[in-house]
Parts: structure tokens; sequence; C-alpha cells
């Protein structure tokens, strides 16, 4: 009989890890049973976990047929327990659940009105001050929307690093910056304005637009773009 030749994923290439693979060539390299691999977690001490999922997706038609198996047809595979079956069986149903969902239409801003309509919901009516930002993509559609920071009655700090940080991260091109004022009181202070000219500067750098600063309260909004003060 032939020595068995299988050695445990940890003991492998980097470029032969599914986890590894993934973090330097990116998900859409990864074959079916890599991905199902990184599920799975482990093999045993005679298989990998590769080699197991390989057995398990050679076993059924195509990946439907593996997210139509019970988790008694997925322990029936040997080296295959609850906890992995109920981790796949999981992971099935997201794949089927964003399948079936119907895509997200932006928020496409047209105007300053636009983004009140957004924002006002969120914080117009907080009885203390919250930073926000949204972050557009090349169409003004809103493909992100963060709280930068929240604080008492009177202000909030604002990490201008944070919101390019999260500018990268969502491939945005342009943001809008929002506060509130829990007074009621429509009028940009003198900080206001520092910090808006302090992202501005920082977006000119980095090639990334702001393209309006809202201060909302209860029942209306001052737009910096608007009153020409950007």
């Amino acid at each position: 009989m032939e020595p068995n030749t299988s050695f445990p994923i940890k003991q492998w290439a980097e470029d032969d890890k599914p986890r590894e693979k993934l973090m330097l060539k990116g998900k859409q390299v990864l074959s079916d049973a890599e991905l199902l691999a990184i599920l799975i977690g482990s093999g045993s001490r005679n298989e990998s976990a590769v080699d197991l999922s390989k057995r398990i997706i050679g076993s059924v038609a195509n990946l439907k047929a593996l997210g139509r198996m019970t988790l008694q047809q997925l322990m029936e595979f040997k080296g295959i327990g609850e906890a992995k079956a109920i981790t796949i069986l999981a992971a099935m149903e997201l794949g089927r659940r964003r399948g079936s969902e119907e895509e997200v239409d932006l928020k496409k801003i047209t105007s300053s009105k636009a983004v009140f309509d957004i924002m006002h919901p969120i914080i117009g009516e907080l009885v203390h001050e919250e930073f926000w930002v949204l972050y557009l993509n090349n169409s003004n559609k809103v493909i992100y929307k963060s709280q930068l920071s929240k604080g008492g009655i009177t202000g909030t700090v604002v990490d201008v690093r944070i919101v390019f940080k999260t500018a990268f991260e969502q491939n945005a091109v342009g943001i809008i910056l929002c506060h509130n004022h829990p007074s009621g009181i429509l009028k940009a202070s003198e900080a206001d304005k520092q910090i808006t000219q302090k992202i501005k500067d920082a977006g000119k750098t980095l090639d990334i637009n702001v393209l309006d600063h809202l201060i909302i309260t209860n029942n209306d909004y001052l737009s910096f773009a608007d009153e020409g003060i950007l």
C-alpha cells in the first residue's frame, strides 16, 4: 500500500492555502472546493479540508444541488460533523437569499433637499449632536453613509483621517457632510466652517470632492453649497 500523501493545509505553500489565496489574489480565483474548504475550516488526519470539499462537491451535480442538501445528508460525509454541516447550510442559505434580492435602488443626490430627506429622519430630532458623512459614486448616488462622531448638545469631534479612510474603502469619489443642531439654530459656526474647509482641502489632495455640508434641525436645514460658503 502506498503511503498517504495528503498534507494538512497548514503545511501547504502560502499560495495553496485557501484563506491566504483569497487575501492575496481575491475571492474570484478560488475554486468551489477551496471556498467550501474555508467554511469547513479543517479536514482530518488523512484528508485536507480542500480534499474533503472536493469529495463533497464531486458527489453533487452543482452548487444548487449542494444547497438543497439537508443537515443529515451533509453529516453522512466522513469528516463533516454537525457544526460544519450547519456552517455549510447557513452559507448556502445566504447565497440563496442574496440571489433572490432585488438590486438596491441607490439614492441619487440632485439637490440639498435630497440630502435633507435622507438625513432628517436620522439626525433631525436628536437632542445631541451627530456628524455624518454621505459617500457618493461618480453618478452622485449614495453608496454608503456613516456616523463619524457623536457628541453633546453643543458639538462633536471630527477626525478627518477617518472620513477619507472610509471614502477609499467605499471607492467614493465625492462626499457630503451633515450634522445637526439640536438648538434649532440654522447658522454655521466658525468651527463648522473651519472643519468643512479642512476636509475640503484634504479632499482636493486626494481627488475626493466635498460637495456640500448640511446643518439639519428639527424642521429645516442650511446648505453650505446653496449659501455659497463651501
